[in-house]
């Protein structure tokens, strides 16, 4: 069980740090790579909105950093 972390005497969530350390670590580099790969394949023709749909990326990466860790 994770505990919560002080900050200047407010109690934040383990879940902040997590989404700190998936978007520093793993979502920027990966979401880097794969804007590379999706300009190759032309993911905007595939889905309604490709901006939307790398969110739901980020968010699935965020997932598997909470799951893991």
């Amino acid at each position: 069980m994770q505990h919560d972390l002080t900050i200047g005497g407010i109690l934040v969530s383990p879940f902040v740090a997590y989404a700190l350390l998936a978007f520093a670590l793993l979502a920027f580099a990966l979401l880097v790579a794969l804007r590379v790969v999706f300009r190759r394949i032309r993911f905007g023709r595939y889905v309604a909105n490709a901006p939307l749909a790398e969110a739901g990326i980020y968010v699935c990466l965020l997932a598997l950093v909470v799951v893991l860790l």
